[in-house]
């Protein structure tokens, strides 16, 4: 009982100047639900239903197949996704190709999934039903709907309902526009979101239309905001910080060994995915937050370091150019502190770094107090 996966993708799209094409964090929109039809195993053969040559080109270098170029009668704005899809199917026929299921995926799906897919495909599989599609749950009653009049007053959709607690109120659902199963050799007894259809339910967050360019915007920062460990490397070790329960009490002077990232300083300390390096707090700032200061063994001279020591013929030096925010809950272990007389000497040198340390209104020559001379009229 073979499937086989059509996607149709005009390519004048008006609205977002080829779309189906448009790059999606860096990758064709039309790739994303490529990969996954391809990832799901399902398919006996992925197709690209296109009249455009970029698209098609597009398809096949994410491995989809094209063969053939969709008639231009079945490619205007008035054509549908259906239209396109019967053409597809009929030119199969045509060819001699059979199979039980077809599979319709929207080219403009990042956030398709392959095991809600496979739930589809097997619900419909052990059921009677002619389609299984994605939908989802309303964000909102639609009972407390309304529409506008042509005099701008509102008008209810069921006004009986106005005073209906909103949990009282039968949850409503929509069409998701992901992917739609049909099996081949059932007709329809009803319309397609009937009787006939089996609904395979998808979370909100993974359900975005993109009609426009204010949509295409906004599932962008949703599929950055799903995969924040694809955008954000420090990401992993952020949600490891978040499960720790206990939270250190540290002081002013302290040393803790900071696990602070590869590429930080001079050197690092550790193995694999674990980088260290000594870090001073210079001055607490929250129960869990401090501005710290990187240190170093190597010794280096000039106003951006100080040399101490707080370990037995070991100098350490404060590299005050990476002095920074941190988290006390990436400390891995306590190391030591400075002492008192070398904290206030310290502090005396960064003061000094932040007079010759350059900035929007001061020069940076070593005199904080010189503002930088007005630029002058011409």
């Amino acid at each position: 009982m073979q499937a086989i996966a059509i996607i149709p993708a005009r390519g004048g799209s008006k609205r977002i100047p080829k779309k189906n094409i448009k790059l999606f964090h860096g990758k064709p929109l039309i790739a994303y639900s490529i990969e996954v039809a391809l990832k799901s195993q399902l398919f006996k053969r992925v197709i690209v239903s296109t009249d455009d040559e970029e698209i098609a080109s597009i398809a096949r270098e994410y491995g989809a197949e094209t063969p053939f170029v969709r008639p231009k009668e079945l490619s205007d704005d008035m054509s549908t996704s259906g239209d396109a899809v019967a053409h597809a199917i009929e030119y199969l026929e045509s060819q001699g190709e059979e199979f039980a299921y077809v599979c319709t995926l929207y080219p403009t799906a990042p956030f398709l999934q392959a095991k809600y897919l496979i739930e589809g495909h097997e619900r419909l599989k052990a059921s009677d039903a002619k389609m299984a599609f994605s939908v989802t749950t309303m964000p909102f009653p639609v009972q407390r709907t309304f529409s506008i009049t042509e005099d701008g007053r509102c008008q209810m959709f069921t006004p009986e309902h106005f005073k209906t607690r909103s949990q009282d109120l039968e949850e409503g659902y929509q069409d998701a526009g992901q992917f739609y199963w049909e099996r081949v050799d059932k007709e329809w007894s009803d319309i397609p979101f009937g009787k006939d259809s089996i609904p395979i339910v998808l979370p909100r967050e993974l359900v975005q239309d993109i009609d426009t360019p204010e949509d295409f915007r906004r599932a962008e920062l949703m599929y950055s905001v799903l995969h924040q460990d694809s955008f954000d490397e420090w990401n992993t070790l952020k949600k490891r910080l978040n499960k720790k329960e206990k939270i250190i009490k540290f002081s002013n002077g302290n040393i803790y060994f900071m696990s602070i990232g590869q590429n930080i300083g001079f050197e690092t300390y550790g193995k694999d995915q674990l980088f260290l390096r000594p870090v001073l707090v210079y001055k607490k700032l929250s129960k869990t937050t401090f501005l710290g200061i990187p240190l170093t063994s190597k010794p280096i001279e000039g106003s951006y370091y100080f040399s101490f020591n707080y370990k037995k013929d070991k100098t350490s030096t404060a590299m005050f150019n990476q002095m920074r925010v941190f988290d006390i809950r990436r400390s891995e272990y306590f190391s030591g502190y400075i002492t008192i007389k070398d904290f206030a000497r310290l502090k005396c040198k960064v003061k000094e770094f932040m007079n010759v340390t350059p900035s929007s209104k001061y020069k940076g020559n070593g005199h904080a107090s010189k503002k930088l001379p007005k630029k002058s009229q011409s």
